[in-house]
């Protein structure tokens, strides 16, 4: 049947879309970035009363940005005439009367009224023949004559049944709607993505302005560049008017209260969130009209004739408009699916401005990707727990249908910016922390106090436990402690306790940690320069060994080791004049021949060590031996440890497979003939079970491995890595290292690396509430129970991936609680336990769950999850696993919290928009799908190094960041708006960069202005732009300095010096940037993120049929 549907138009470019502002964060990746002013908080007394933070009235979602309380209009009146489609079908504008008001009759043949639920939304085509027409959601209202009303109409069949046969899939796919309906019980969950002319949230009662068509009518003004994300770019359209009225105005002819206006984002106008398919104009960063955009200028024409619904009429890039290397490989307008750019987007302009207080049970905090400041108020910030959701449900079988993993990402010591205050350190004497007397709960901001405050009742388990008398306190009207605001373990999610001896191993208090320096000179490391390098840079290292607070030096010892078949210890006694070299042959049998001089005071021993450091580079001048041993390395260094008495941490630097004969002796086992099989398996396991044993004794004395490798060739890192990876280490690796390329990555990662907050001797236990409890764990650290996690040192870069499981039935009232207890060893030798607790919400309805979900951190858990898998399964089974788990994820949402609708439409939670396309990036991974260029030791350290990633890590690690430099503000701090990862969004006029926390990408287009070419690189053309440089050249210009300066703010932001790659369009090397275009089609067969989210909704559907 056909059904005549009205569309409203946009205004003649569209709605703008907004840019990715500000990226500028101190916060990002938690590291505070230099020049950042220093804290204006003075010491802690109690939450600030200023940021109480109000409870949202009903029906009010702060992700739409707009309250949708009391009855709003559906924009769907009648689910069943939801069309199958993506994209909007336009035709030419017909000039018509103004839209009536909000409650005006619908003509004959439209039901007048809406299935939905106060508070709903129904996104897609709106059914009703008269639609409501709204301004953009930030549109200026300014001054001056209502705009002409304009009215479309577009004719739409209804799609027939499910095509049956596979051919009509891919048909049936590119039709249909990536619709939203809206939960039938509580509020919706989510909004979907009706591709139809607009999906903005109504207003209740408020009328909306019609769109401008045309030039901008006499009085009025031009509001910003216009602004959309196109397919490509060409000449740039003339300016478009954006006019409406000014907020006092009545609106003639239309009643009840003025749209809510917001104050409107310099340059670009806000798009709402979940509203995909508008045909748009230029996006802020690219110079060109969306190439179907239709001409509103010309004369109406008659409304076409109704037709057949099939993929020839969603509207697409014109093939003759588009450069030749853009043409379209899809029929699906990629601007009408959810867009990772958009939802960062609103996150960052909705939630960066106020500070997320954690007073409040199950909040979801901001993105990682938003910067914001957090006051704790009770609950651990969002920079040292995240979860995958924060309202779980109450039973198992409810957890068991949703599919949604519960988990949380715990990063214990993480580093907070310098405008937040560090945790408190309490120190309760020689009675050490107040804990509960069953389960051994620390005392915190849950615990409930009985009998006047002579007791208290344990929040984990119930147990009531006395309150010893020194820590007795009266309660006030409230039942809460007179002292409240004057103990941190009361009042605050995340506190320090200063541990008794009670806590130490052997009841005796720790003596401060070590570092070792073991160091490869075997004839590659020699002759690359890289050991004269290394020992330069340890002349001045040193001095910045990590301190504790406001000591004048650091407590850590130092002691050195250099190796190639053989072991070479150094005496560095200060009393002595030169230091003693000491060789040990027996590597079978590895002791320390020195006790008193190998491990010293820097300043004490500072002439000797820097004499020793001059004389290494010279002794091994002329080595010929290029053999390595690396076993008997760990095993000096363990040994010298447990000489000391101490906890610490060897630095290894080693170039190559260690073949000499010597425990841990390798073979070479690389077979790129095992991929795609199931023996792919043994490529990420350690070929000896030696190193598992080593890593167990590291663990028990506390030496933590950093491993810095140097490879020219294959030297197994799957089995190389397995001690840095169980004694919670990094490890770090620099492939055909070149003195002039690679020198000053490295350099910056060894300093952040020896600089960094560290913990030895780790122990961390998490405690929950009855009714969860954490079954699994994931990251860098050994087990010996099911619960301790045990490091042998643990940094501010670490995280702890913990997933729980229901043992009982959870309340809805009492919710569920973590805790998360780290006991460990400061660097200055100080025992302590640090504590981070958490309150999430526990629902009975899905939706409430699907409402309070993480999608970054969902995929965290995910990608940590699949890269455990393909340890003992093959890769095909953990991919198709992951796929089918996240369809399962959806099509519960779609069966349990979706209003009924066609099945041609793809209906996504609102939180959960982004999981196809972030999903589909961690299946394409190097580790799940390798093109034929990634190496088994790439694949291996990718799979430990996101083992232990954060949320901020992995967002952009599977998602990187591309920004178009040739769009930036050489007169601002913030960096240009990011744009989606495609190949269609370049233009080869430009210059861009792509980041993903490992590496940094310049891309230049071919037709690249000369002067930007000269300003940025000093050379007069394209042609001579060398793919050589590692740093980009300082040259005194402002573009230079910006595209500088960019580069350095996002260095700043991440864990790891990234390596800058030149790549020129059309050069060889342009093939691995485009690996990184993730919404694109990759070239060892991973699916782009239209065919991907087609696979998806055919999944989804056979689940639900």
């Amino acid at each position: 049947m056909s059904v005549n549907q009205q569309a409203h138009t946009g205004p003649p470019y569209g709605q703008p879309q907004p840019g990715y502002q500000g990226y500028q964060q101190p916060a990002y990746g938690g590291q505070s970035l230099p020049g950042v002013p220093q804290s204006q908080y003075g010491a802690y007394n109690g939450p600030m009363p200023g940021y109480q933070q109000p409870v949202p009235p009903q029906g009010y979602f702060p992700s739409l940005g707009f309250p949708s309380k009391g009855s709003p209009v559906s924009l769907n009146s009648d689910t069943s005439l939801a069309p199958n489609f993506i994209g909007s079908l336009r035709a030419p504008p017909t000039s018509g009367a103004p839209p009536p008001a909000s409650g005006a009759s619908h003509p004959s043949g439209h039901l007048a009224y809406s299935p939905f639920e106060h508070g709903d939304v129904q996104n897609g085509i709106p059914a009703s023949a008269a639609p409501m027409q709204r301004p953009p959601a930030s549109q200026p209202f300014l001054p001056g004559s209502a705009p002409t009303p304009v009215s479309q109409i577009s004719t739409f069949q209804q799609y027939g049944p499910p095509p049956a046969s596979v051919q009509q899939l891919r048909n049936h796919m590119a039709g249909m709607t990536i619709g939203s309906t809206a939960a039938s019980a509580p509020p919706p969950a989510g909004l979907g993505y009706g591709v139809g002319p607009s999906s903005y949230p109504p207003t209740t009662g408020a009328p909306r302005p019609p769109a401008m068509p045309g030039p901008p009518l006499t009085g009025q003004t031009v509001a910003g560049p216009p602004s959309s994300q196109p397919n490509h770019v060409s000449s740039p359209p003339p300016p478009s008017s954006m006019a409406g009225l000014h907020p006092g105005t009545p609106m003639s002819g239309l009643h009840g209260p003025p749209p809510p206006t917001h104050p409107p984002q310099p340059g670009y106008q806000m798009q709402q969130n979940g509203s995909f398919g508008q045909m748009r104009g230029p996006q802020p960063n690219y110079g060109g009209a969306y190439p179907g955009a239709p001409n509103y200028g010309s004369p109406p024409g008659p409304p076409p004739p109704p037709k057949r619904l099939d993929p020839d009429s969603i509207p697409s890039p014109q093939l003759n408009e588009l450069p030749p290397q853009q043409k379209p490989r899809h029929r699906i307008d990629p601007d009408a699916i959810p867009s990772p750019i958009q939802v960062i987007e609103d996150d960052r302009n909705n939630r960066g401005s106020e500070p997320f207080v954690t007073g409040v049970r199950g909040q979801v905090p901001p993105l990682v990707t938003t910067n914001f400041l957090v006051k704790d108020q009770g609950n651990a910030s969002p920079r040292y727990i995240r979860c995958t959701s924060y309202n779980i449900p109450c039973t198992s079988d409810m957890a068991k249908q949703s599919q949604v993993p519960l988990a949380a990402v715990i990063k214990p010591l993480a580093t907070l910016p310098p405008e937040e205050t560090l945790p408190y350190l309490v120190d309760h004497g020689e009675s050490g922390p107040v804990r509960c007397n069953r389960c051994k709960a620390y005392m915190c901001p849950f615990m409930q106090f009985i009998e006047g405050g002579r007791r208290f009742q344990c929040c984990f388990c119930s147990c009531v436990t006395e309150v010893p008398p020194h820590y007795f306190q009266h309660l006030d009207h409230t039942g809460k402690r007179v002292d409240f605001y004057d103990r941190p373990e009361l009042s605050l999610g995340s506190y320090e306790f200063l541990a008794t001896v009670d806590y130490c191993k052997n009841n005796k208090f720790p003596s401060p940690p070590a570092f070792i320096f073991m160091i490869d000179v075997s004839y590659n490391a020699v002759k690359s320069g890289l050991v004269r390098l290394i020992c330069e840079e340890l002349k001045s290292l040193l001095d910045y060994l990590p301190r504790e607070g406001n000591m004048e030096e650091s407590a850590i010892r130092v002691g050195f080791v250099t190796y190639n078949k053989v072991l070479h210890f150094y005496n560095v006694k200060s009393s002595l004049a030169q230091p003693q070299m000491m060789v040990v042959s027996d590597v079978a049998d590895m002791f320390v021949p020195l006790l008193d001089g190998f491990l010293v005071n820097v300043n004490e021993s500072r002439t000797v060590i820097a004499s020793l450091l001059d004389q290494i580079p010279e002794m091994f001048a002329d080595t010929r031996e290029t053999e390595t041993v690396f076993a008997p390395v760990i095993q000096a260094g363990l040994e010298a440890l447990k000489a000391a008495e101490c906890a610490g941490k060897l630095f290894i630097f080693h170039t190559s497979l260690p073949i000499a004969e010597a425990p841990g002796k390798l073979k070479n086992r690389d077979d790129r003939k095992l991929i795609n099989t199931d023996k792919e398996k043994t490529l990420f396991q350690p070929q000896t079970s030696f190193y598992n044993n080593l890593a167990k004794d590291c663990v028990a004395q506390g030496c933590c491995v950093d491993l810095f490798l140097f490879p020219n060739q294959y030297l197994d890192v799957a089995t190389l890595g397995v001690v840095p990876y169980q004694t919670g280490g990094s490890i770090y690796k620099y492939a055909y290292f070149q003195l002039e390329t690679d020198q000053y990555r490295f350099l910056n990662d060894l300093r952040r690396d020896v600089q960094k907050e560290v913990g030895f001797d780790a122990v961390m236990r998490v405690r929950t509430s009855t009714g969860i409890r954490a079954t699994d764990f994931f990251g860098a650290f050994y087990m010996s129970n099911t619960t301790d996690v045990e490091m042998a040192g643990l940094d501010c870069d670490k995280t702890i991936t913990v997933e729980f499981k229901h043992d009982d039935k959870l309340s809805e009232d009492s919710g569920a609680l973590l805790q998360c207890a780290l006991l460990y060893t400061s660097c200055a030798g100080q025992r302590r336990l640090r504590i981070h607790n958490l309150s999430l919400n526990c629902c009975t309805q899905l939706a409430d769950l699907y409402r309070n979900c993480e999608t970054d951190t969902l995929i965290n858990y995910l990608a940590k999850y699949a890269y455990r898998g393909v340890l003992n399964s093959p890769v095909k089974t953990v991919r198709d696993a992951l796929i089918n788990q996240c369809a399962q994820i959806l099509a519960c949402y779609r069966k349990n919290c979706a209003s009924p609708s066609s099945a041609g439409q793809l209906i996504l939670p609102e939180c959960m928009k982004l999981l196809p396309v972030y999903l589909n990036c961690v299946l394409k991974s190097d580790v799940l799908q390798p093109g034929p260029e990634v190496t088994t030791d790439d694949r291996a350290y990718i799979r430990q190094l996101v083992t232990s990633m954060d949320v901020a890590e992995t967002n952009v690690f599977f998602y990187p960041r591309l920004l178009p430099l040739t769009k930036a503000d050489v007169d601002s701090d913030s960096l240009p708006a990011a744009i989606r990862n495609s190949e269609e969004r370049l233009s080869k006029g430009d210059i861009y960069l792509l980041e993903n926390g490992l590496n940094v990408f310049v891309w230049v287009g071919v037709s690249v202005q000369q002067g930007l070419i000269q300003n940025l690189f000093g050379v007069s053309s394209f042609s001579q732009i060398s793919n050589a440089l590692s740093t980009l050249p300082v040259l005194e210009n402002p573009f230079s300095k910006k595209v500088r300066s960019i580069v350095d703010m996002i260095q700043g932001q991440r864990s790891r010096y990234m390596k800058l790659i030149i790549v020129k369009q059309e050069d060889k090397l342009e093939m691995l940037f485009k690996h990184f275009l993730v919404e694109d089609k990759s070239l060892s067969g991973g699916a782009s993120y239209v065919d991907f989210l087609c696979h998806m909704h055919k999944e989804i559907r056979q689940l639900l049929s």
